[in-house]
């Protein structure tokens, strides 16, 4: 049996974004990535008192070192050794930069990382590279997950999925497989950042969000799978995941760092901007408060953005009534990011409730 948790009082994960530097130019990069650091970017200090607070006040959480490329700070190694000797189970998502060789992700386990996520965005080459904007990437994100595996580090595999290889889903998997990676998360693209303006070109249609969600449904229910998989801004794979179990009368065996209940923007999940914003998610970007003013537990337990997103039966239209919005609730994210309100119904579930929806 599952734990019972209360998001209301603390996320399952914190994502710190430390810095925005990156040497990669992805094509539609949530952060909008530069060549160097913004100098109103959080101190070490500031960043080992947030770390503090996290552990203080939410408990030993799921805590992620995010970017832009982490690698582009000089005191990563620090902040990595205090998340780690506080209690904080420490992950890292590195860009795959010539920045990232052998001898730095050995020292990223020496000090203490436990997970390495690392992002395939396409089954070959020309796919992955065009999307991330350099050639040569992906034979070097293939080479750099098998290394960090072989130091010992879990690996875990993000895939931004989006119109450029919406037909590559199981070829994705397979290779996810191939590299033996403990989860699969699948970021189902948001317009925001660099694919503002883009949504049209770039987001599949509802129906075939929903026939993704059901191949996605197939590859975790396959007794062959080796990897658990989740989505990222596609809260509506876990209404299909929960029909497909029904129907089939299996149940899906979870693995480590994994939360024990459906995560959504601001319930279960708490942002940190590289300049101390408070936000819901990281492609969820109205800010609730500044880590330099406000403190961090108070604004994600009582500021009413929090607490609304942690309240799907207030939602408009059909997420509102929807008998999943528990488990579901629509991404958030896309939701503002299609709509302007965080709060309507996700446009790309194609999903009716069985409880009628009162006009007005």
């Amino acid at each position: 049996m599952r734990p019972v948790v209360d998001f209301n009082h603390a996320p399952f994960i914190v994502i710190w974004e430390v810095t925005r530097a990156c040497d990669l130019a992805c094509r539609h990069c949530r952060a909008e990535a530069q060549p160097t650091p913004d100098a109103q970017e959080l101190t070490t200090a500031e960043g080992l008192r947030l770390l503090s607070r996290v552990r203080e006040e939410f408990g030993p959480v799921l805590f992620v070192l995010t970017g832009g490329d982490p690698l582009k700070r000089a005191d990563l190694h620090e902040l990595i050794r205090h998340g780690t000797a506080i209690g904080l189970r420490m992950t890292i998502t590195p860009s795959v930069t010539p920045l990232l060789t052998s001898q730095s992700l050995g020292e990223l386990h020496a000090s203490g990382i436990r997970r390495v996520a690392m992002s395939l965005d396409g089954a070959d080459a020309q796919t992955h590279d065009h999307f991330r904007g350099v050639e040569g990437t992906f034979r070097r994100t293939l080479w750099a997950l098998e290394t960090a595996r072989n130091l010992g580090m879990e690996i875990q595999i993000n895939s931004t999925i989006s119109r450029h290889n919406l037909t590559q889903v199981e070829q994705l998997a397979k290779t996810v497989s191939w590299l033996d990676a403990t989860l699969w998360s699948v970021f189902i693209l948001v317009p925001t950042g660099r694919a503002v303006g883009d949504a049209e070109a770039v987001v599949p249609s509802a129906a075939k969000h929903e026939l993704l969600y059901r191949r996605l449904a197939n590859i975790a229910l396959d007794p062959t799978t080796t990897f658990d998989v989740k989505t990222t801004a596609g809260q509506p794979y876990y209404r299909v995941l929960a029909q497909e179990r029904a129907r089939r009368g299996v149940a899906v065996a979870t693995r480590s760092l994994r939360a024990p209940r459906g995560v959504n923007d601001g319930n279960g999940f708490c942002f940190i901007s590289h300049t101390g914003d408070i936000c819901p998610s990281g492609f969820l970007p109205l800010a609730a408060g500044n880590v330099r003013t406000h403190d961090v537990a108070t604004v994600y337990r009582h500021h009413e953005l929090f607490t609304r997103l942690r309240q799907p039966h207030t939602f408009s239209g059909k997420c509102g009534v929807c008998e999943f919005n528990d488990r579901c609730g629509g991404s958030r994210s896309r939701t503002y990011g299609l709509t302007g309100d965080p709060f309507a119904s996700d446009p790309t579930c194609v999903y009716q409730p069985k409880v009628a929806i009162v006009p007005g």
